[in-house]
């Protein structure tokens, strides 16, 4: 009888029903939209952040930033020695640890061992500034005019002080200042680090025994820039490293341009034992703050960025949307729904209103008042099930809209002053840091989106049967009586 009942009134008002559940529908594909587009925001600052310190890293360690005035800075210099031959090329180059700021190679394992420390491995980043050019001397051109303008014979040459007169020509120096970024990986722990934000597209990766050997692998758009190729060499700081591999990055800038073993970084850059960056990945996402604070409270002289705080420097587009999306759109979103919710709730009262007549005869022929306010919930109930189905429908049509043409916004990734003068995240960050990257926004619809979208659409359904259900439950069989005179 309920059901019989339920459908015969739903068929007999569909105008009604479909108004009702056109108006839960707009709320929740409206939420539906905002959530998948806000996963999507998540997801590219995610990829902007992995650019800089690769996968799995959830905060990184390095050496606390230097007082002002004390010298923490150092600027490069270059020396070149005296050659004989005018034309004979001068080079030199300099490596220099960026941000000259290092850390004990033992802070790896003090870090490790701290509560919550899931994985911690070191690495060294380094700035390679190579200067190729030669000196060419001038020559000394005497003026022709000189010895006229002084008389005497054989037209003299006395200028002032019986010195020539005349200028220097040619001359100079002409040199070319190619930088690149050197990082030194534990090859023993592939795992984590900025060399895991790069994808191996030719050749391979290191093996854990080469940790001391001349192989290095380079980033694919330096390599294009630069001619090189697997099998081909690099030369840093006199030392020629064989490629073994060629990486792509897969979102934005690459970590740096070449990669060696640890080791070999360390000996270039006279830094025995030392690294620039600590990266640390958490046993417990849940706890990074907490892990962050026992890492400053146990290792003195060290700054902790985690990747929450990386994501406060990023600004540009990206940041803009990420905040619409967050406060306006998610407030909108919600007063929508609420709007939906309390039409839903008038209109389901006032069709009531409209079934005094039918509900006052029910009640004369002997119907509850529990089993007409069960009639309406159950009424509404439906109308907001066909809500949710027509509301997921609409706003999974929305979000694959949105994915299909892929909006690309711009991330500029600003520096957060730690690790003595570096990038946001420590090592590599420190060269991507100001650099503008490019990420295509998508949004992905989660199941856990779906079943809020249900939740919801029940919820809707339940709030206009609450209306309903009150005003059918006052009604008295007296009321039809009146109506029907």
């Amino acid at each position: 009888m309920f059901f019989t009942y339920l459908r015969r009134e739903l068929r007999r008002r569909r105008k009604a029903a479909l108004v009702v559940a056109s108006g839960l529908a707009l709320g929740i594909a409206l939420v539906i939209v905002v959530s998948s587009v806000s996963a999507g925001m998540s997801k590219a600052q995610d990829k902007v952040l992995e650019s800089l310190y690769g996968l799995g890293t959830d905060m990184t360690v390095t050496k606390a930033a230097a007082a002002q005035g004390s010298g923490g800075t150092e600027r490069p210099r270059f020396e070149f020695d005296a050659k004989d031959d005018d034309d004979a090329t001068q080079s030199t180059d300099r490596v220099m640890v960026q941000g000259f700021q290092t850390l004990a190679a033992s802070t790896v394992d003090k870090v490790g061992e701290q509560d919550g420390v899931a994985d911690a491995v070191g690495g060294l980043s380094l700035t390679v500034m190579k200067v190729d050019g030669q000196f060419k001397r001038g020559e000394f051109k005497q003026d022709e005019t000189s010895g006229q303008s002084q008389g005497g014979p054989g037209g003299g040459q006395g200028g002032e002080g019986g010195q020539p007169q005349g200028r220097v020509e040619g001359g100079g120096a002409s040199f070319d200042v190619n930088s690149f970024t050197v990082y030194g990986t534990d090859v023993t722990q592939q795992d984590l680090g900025p060399l895991t934000s790069s994808k191996i597209t030719k050749g391979r990766t290191f093996k854990a025994s080469e940790t001391d050997a001349k192989v290095a692998v380079a980033d694919s758009a330096y390599a294009k820039e630069k001619g090189l190729a697997v099998g081909k060499t690099v030369t840093v700081s006199g030392t020629k490293y064989t490629i073994i591999g060629v990486s792509t990055a897969d979102s934005g800038d690459a970590a740096a341009n070449v990669y060696i073993p640890l080791k070999q970084a360390q000996t270039v850059a006279d830094s025995e034992d030392k690294v620039t960056t600590v990266y640390v990945q958490a046993a417990d996402s849940q706890q990074i703050d907490t892990v962050k604070a026992a890492i400053q409270k146990n290792i003195s002289g060290t700054t902790v960025t985690t990747s929450a705080d990386l994501a406060d420097t990023v600004s540009g587009s990206l940041s803009t949307a990420s905040d619409l999306a967050s406060s306006v759109g998610r407030w909108l979103s919600i007063a929508v729904l609420v709007a939906a919710f309390l039409v839903a709730g008038l209109l389901t009262s006032s069709a009531v209103s409209r079934r005094v007549r039918e509900f006052g005869t029910l009640k004369a022929l002997g119907w509850k008042s529990g089993r007409v306010t069960r009639q309406v919930i159950g009424e509404a109930l439906v109308n907001g099930l066909m809500g949710g189905v027509l509301g997921i429908a609409v706003g999974l049509a929305g979000a694959y809209v949105v994915t299909a043409v892929s909006p690309t916004l711009t991330a500029q990734l600003g520096s957060t002053g730690g690790g003595g003068g570096g990038g946001p995240m420590g090592g590599p960050g420190r060269q991507t840091a100001s650099k503008t990257l490019d990420i295509a926004l998508t949004a992905p619809v989660s199941l856990t989106t779906i079943l809020v979208a249900v939740a919801l659409a029940v919820a809707g359904g339940l709030v206009a049967g609450a209306f309903g259900g009150w005003r059918a439950s006052r009604l008295r069989p007296a009321d039809a009586l009146r109506r029907v005179a």
